[in-house]
């Protein structure tokens, strides 16, 4: 290579892309010029055996890998390339703005009119994937700093998207008993197991360097309905209804981090301090079972609390109800 350089390539499993950058890294990062590059392979011909193949060693060096070490480095992408993923979307740019308040306001008007096709079209264009799989991923590894800025991000988004949404709920009629929108005002058991789900699928998929449309469907479903549905109540002066969609979408944010730092370990993510891992994870649990207990006891305080009360009676005083 120029400037007296060498260039070095290798084609490597996925589940040992991790424990190969440590190592060079630890060998080589104080040589200038040194820079590792990590492509994905479609194809290799001739086929190439395993690795534990090639590199067991007959004076026995080095072990092979354990069975629990094996199921613990799953086939998924490098934290190196988990960050460059999630590293453009976490920069508050005008168009991560303005396609968070537009994708917000199709949803509330998708959720007004019962366009459940409108509201999907919504969730299709929602950024706010990076920001989100960010708040997982700086748990699980104990990035301070990336934890920081998934949260900025992801609050002015959030924001964003209420302001907008609450000045169109100043202008058009608003009836709370349209189905799409009383379902975000009610958060169910099924609710909770779905957002768990959509934590774990898309933290799944997105480890696996999936489709970032396909993974930021995911975790819109269960972040971009809530957010509009709660501006256009509060827009239209239903401010209960506002609250208890906003509940739904704080609901819905726990249940992504909690699975999200469970299926990064699953996925074998290493975390940096256990202390700290361990800590965030034990105050999100804490939350959603916290959560969890509202959620079990609404019927049983519902005919007395306004918040947990049903939207046929905190609207019964709308034209639209009457």
């Amino acid at each position: 290579m120029p400037d007296e350089l060498e260039k070095f390539s290798c084609v490597v499993p996925s589940r040992t892309i991790e424990p190969l950058i440590a190592e060079l890294a630890g060998t080589f990062k104080d040589i200038a010029g040194f820079s590792v590059l990590v492509l994905q392979v479609e194809a290799v011909l001739p086929e190439i055996p395993e690795l534990e193949e090639l590199s067991s060693s007959p004076s026995g060096e080095r072990k092979p890998p354990s069975k629990l070490e094996v199921f613990f480095t799953r086939d998924r992408i490098s934290t190196n390339e988990l960050y460059d993923d999630i590293e453009a979307s976490l920069v508050l740019r005008p168009n991560y703005l303005l396609t968070v308040v537009l994708s917000a306001l199709i949803a509330a008007l998708g959720m007004r009119s019962g366009q459940t096709a409108v509201v999907i079209g919504a969730m299709i264009i929602a950024p706010l994937l990076g920001p989100t799989m960010a708040m997982a991923m700086a748990a699980t590894l104990g990035d301070r700093s990336l934890g920081r800025r998934s949260m900025v991000t992801l609050t002015v988004g959030i924001l964003a998207a209420l302001a907008f949404t609450f000045a169109l709920g100043m202008f058009i009629e608003v009836d709370p008993l349209v189905a799409e929108l009383r379902n975000r005002t009610i958060v169910h058991p099924a609710d909770i197991a779905l957002a768990l789900a959509c934590g774990a699928a898309g933290v799944l998929a997105f480890s696996q360097g999936a489709s970032l449309s396909l993974v930021g469907v995911m975790i819109a479903v269960a972040l971009v309905p809530p957010i509009a549905a709660a501006g256009l109540f509060f827009g239209s002066g239903e401010h209960i209804l506002g609250f208890r969609a906003l509940f739904l979408l704080a609901t819905n944010l726990v249940c992504i981090n909690v699975a999200g730092i469970v299926t990064f370990l699953v996925q074998g993510l290493p975390p940096r301090n256990w202390r700290i891992t361990s800590g965030i994870f034990l105050i999100w649990l804490a939350i959603l079972l916290l959560f969890i207990g509202l959620v079990g006891g609404r019927f049983a305080i519902g005919g007395n609390s306004p918040l947990f009360s049903n939207v046929t009676s905190s609207a019964a005083g709308t034209p639209a109800a009457r």
